[in-house]
């Protein structure tokens, strides 16, 4: 009796279905966009000018360089993921 129903239980388990797994999706906190760039305002002078557009330069290098490793190292998995499929 302790073989049958181990025997069910066993069975139970296999499945004929071929299981399609999905290459998961980004999680939305990774796909975060960058932050919005300092302006001017109306009385700076020329010493906020230059602070400003060096915090700027520094801003968007430091994303563009984030975002742009993060998208190839992400499409580099994919491809890797679906490789093996």
């Amino acid at each position: 009796m302790k073989y049958i129903l181990i025997a069910l239980l066993l069975s139970g388990c296999s499945t004929t279905v071929p299981v399609a797994m999905k290459f998961p999706e980004a999680p939305l906190n990774i796909q975060e966009k960058c932050h919005p760039l300092e302006k001017l305002k109306d009385d700076a002078k020329l010493s906020d000018l230059a602070k400003t557009v060096t915090v700027n330069y520094t801003e968007y290098y430091a994303c563009s360089i984030k975002t742009d490793a993060w998208i190839e190292w992400y499409q580099t998995q994919k491809k890797l993921f679906e490789s093996l499929n």
